[in-house]
């Protein structure tokens, strides 16, 4: 089974410089997306062109004559149509409204010629050709309703030369961007199969419950029960005995229950090598859409089932608030 590429649709209103970036990145080896739809606000677009060359599907609505809310959906629908799961903006020169941002929050991301915080909005070269900076550059960021203000996903410096023009720096700017762009999407989409990230998750929700400690077990993280009785009530595995799965593992009552997850819900549990026998089930991490809320369940399940009755017992009233 390889693992499942993640869809990105691409929004662009002009050439298509930063999409060629991103689809020619997509068509390099490991790469951890594929691009399922090109659209834009304007029919005759060159970027629109290039996809259909590639053989990427593409869409487009003029937004001449529409409300911008009007128009939104017509682009939404169409994205949404693709099996698209992340947006990414290319040269779209439509301001976006906070509804249609906020429908894609946490999915949608962009480039910004210029070292974010710094010069948000237009002229950024100019901007800081005129604040005499040293660096241009060019930032990657996740949209937010606020301008060019989501969380960074990464940045890249461009020295400012002393001849430098607006038009001189963006060229070099625009190559920077080539660059960051493709490599900071991948890493963003790529994250959720990626054992660092998904180790991290488990960690930070078994580290919530009370009196925990992590302790390696055969080479694996573990979590367990403080004290000197601590026992193990979960298990991170990454690919372990020839699986293909990252899961993190934990206690069912038994075979049967174990048994009858795995039979209807294949897509998310397995039963492990070695630990499946005394009713250990693991849940898969690296597939699309896994449920973060069902996984600390089990985790709080499997920890009540080996804590100490002092323990559990704050538990349950602390559960009554």
């Amino acid at each position: 089974m390889g693992q499942q590429k993640a869809k990105i649709a691409c929004l662009l209103s002009g050439n298509g410089t930063t999409m060629s970036a991103l689809l020619f990145q997509s068509r390099l080896p490991d790469c951890p997306y594929e691009i399922v739809l090109v659209a834009s606000n304007v029919p005759d677009a060159p970027g629109l062109k290039i996809a259909e060359a590639e053989g990427i599907p593409t869409f487009s609505y003029p937004h001449t004559g529409l409300g911008r809310r009007e128009h939104e959906q017509v682009m939404d629908k169409a994205l949404r149509d693709s099996g698209a799961e992340y947006l990414a903006l290319c040269g779209y020169m439509r301001i976006l409204t906070e509804d249609f941002v906020t429908g894609w929050e946490g999915r949608m991301v962009n480039t910004h010629p210029s070292l974010l915080p710094k010069f948000k909005g237009l002229d950024t070269h100019q901007r800081a050709i005129d604040a005499g900076e040293k660096f241009g550059g060019c930032s990657v960021h996740v949209v937010t309703p606020e301008l060019d203000g989501g969380p960074l996903l990464g940045q890249l410096p461009v020295a400012i030369l002393p001849t430098d023009t607006a038009d001189s720096l963006a060229r070099r700017v625009i190559l920077a961007e080539y660059q960051l762009y493709p490599r900071m999407v991948a890493d963003y989409v790529g994250r959720h199969f990626r054992a660092d990230w998904l180790l991290e998750r488990v960690h930070e929700l078994a580290m919530a419950l009370p009196e925990v400690e992590e302790r390696e077990s055969h080479g694996s993280p573990g979590w367990r029960t403080g004290g000197k009785s601590g026992k193990y009530f979960a298990y991170f595995n990454d690919q372990h005995h020839g699986s293909e799965h990252i899961c993190v593992m934990v206690k069912t009552s038994g075979p049967d229950e174990l048994a009858g997850l795995v039979e209807t819900a294949p897509e998310t549990y397995f039963k492990p090598a070695y630990y499946g026998a005394s009713g250990w089930v693991g849940i898969i991490l690296n597939r699309p859409g896994v449920d973060w809320d069902h996984v600390a369940e089990w985790l709080e399940r499997s920890w009540r089932s080996v804590a100490p009755k002092r323990l559990t017992k704050m538990q349950d009233i602390a559960d009554q608030f």
